[in-house]
């Protein structure tokens, strides 16, 4: 194929990965109740993780927005349609690229495809039942003075929930990626294991971008991260030994 033929199959790749997203978000618009059922669910006392540990949020939302109810709507709506479809933008993604390998490579490369869903819904999984309610423990429980009440903005709290979820489980994408390197032979597990303190002001770096950038939520993110980085390690490939030339 031409540069321009793959450009034009690149350009379907991406519409028909829009599409799938739209169609998903505009489930999420009809179905409105389920979806902030779902959304609201960490903000309430009954929700399972406080129930699990005991724990006492007493949070209460409120709005100062003529118009954030509606947009907020749309970028849940939109972030439950890349959740949805994501399955379907690695399978069009593994379609582009895979004319690309050789078969011995398309047998490596595309078990670890068959992977990143599941660590993106597994990143989505660990933001939403374990990162974003130890922060909004923490963050509802912490005050300068008795006098001063917690109440907290929709828009607030949508942009926390936000983070803690759908770009965590972007960031859990990393082992799939690293299998990929490794598979195809450009990152080796003595290479990872060498670069273990860089990785630590990695996590942290990423851990601050993605959180509110105070201490305690760094290091409940950065946790999860790190062990992914350990997991990356155990997925990679050692580096094949090099046989030294026989010298006569």
């Amino acid at each position: 194929m031409s540069f321009w033929d793959h450009l034009e199959e690149l350009r379907w790749t991406l519409l028909r990965s829009a599409i799938a997203v739209c169609v998903f978000c505009a489930a999420g618009l009809a179905f409105k109740g389920p979806l902030f059922d779902l959304v609201l669910w960490p903000s309430k006392p009954d929700f399972i993780v406080y129930k699990w540990l005991g724990w006492n949020l007493n949070m209460s939302l409120i709005n100062v927005e003529i118009s954030a109810q509606f947009f907020t709507h749309l970028k849940a709506a939109l972030a439950a349609g890349v959740v949805l479809a994501f399955p379907y933008i690695i399978y069009e993604i593994w379609k582009f690229v895979a004319p690309a390998l050789y078969e011995s490579e398309k047998k490596a490369v595309g078990s670890a495809f068959a992977m990143s869903s599941i660590f993106f819904y597994l990143g989505v999984a660990v933001g939403y039942f374990f990162v974003l309610p130890v922060c909004l423990q923490f963050f509802m429980n912490y005050t300068v003075s008795p006098d001063i009440a917690n109440t907290i903005t929709l828009s607030s709290y949508m942009s926390m929930f936000t983070s803690m979820s759908l770009l965590i489980g972007i960031v859990f994408e990393f082992p799939t990626v690293i299998s990929v390197l490794s598979r195809l032979g450009v990152v080796y597990r003595g290479t990872l294991r060498k670069g273990r303190k860089y990785a630590v002001i990695a996590v942290l770096v990423l851990a601050a971008l993605i959180t509110p950038s105070d201490p305690f939520s760094m290091m409940v993110l950065a946790l999860p991260l790190y062990l992914l980085y350990e997991l990356s390690i155990l997925m990679c490939r050692k580096e094949p030994v090099k046989e030294e030339d026989d010298i006569d």
